[in-house]
């Protein structure tokens, strides 16, 4: 298949959705060796889950399908622009490219803008939300446990 025909992929995803009321207008799939091996759409209302993103759902699809969290040698076809999040998710899954739609400034234009969400992660402190730490202590001794078991998965 080529490109376009992932990405009609997507953006019929994206329509499916928000037809269906599932969320907004956005959709994907993850693509390996030529073919589609995860697909989503926005399911943020029907999951009542601020992260089922279309890319976040695809990613999950693709790693259960795939058996494994290493999306290394796969690409994302998207129908816009990843927020931060879903680009977040595309840096774990180690997927290799993107390639989208709409721009953020496009869906900033529908009502969904994430510039308040990239003003917020540029900031090293001071944010919205606060960040307080508290018993750093404990949480260090996992982290010590965890650096220490020689069996231990890195990802």
């Amino acid at each position: 298949m080529q490109p376009e025909a992932f990405m009609r992929r997507a953006i019929d995803l994206s329509r499916q959705g928000m037809e269906r009321g599932d969320g907004g207008p956005f959709g994907a799939v993850v693509v390996k060796g030529g073919a589609i091996v995860g697909e989503g759409w926005n399911r943020v209302l029907a999951t009542n889950d601020p992260t089922a993103h279309g890319e976040v759902v695809a990613i999950r699809d693709a790693c259960q399908k795939l058996g494994t969290y290493d999306l290394t040698g796969c690409d994302l076809f998207t129908s816009a622009e990843p927020c931060p999040m879903c680009l977040s998710a595309i840096y774990w899954a180690r997927i290799a490219r993107v390639y989208y739609g709409n721009s953020h400034a496009d869906t900033a234009a529908i009502g969904f803008d994430d510039a308040n969400f990239l003003d917020e992660l540029k900031k090293s402190g001071g944010r919205a939300v606060p960040e307080i730490r508290l018993l750093p202590e404990e949480a260090l001794a996992v982290y010590r446990e965890c650096a220490a078991n020689p069996d231990r998965v890195r990802y």
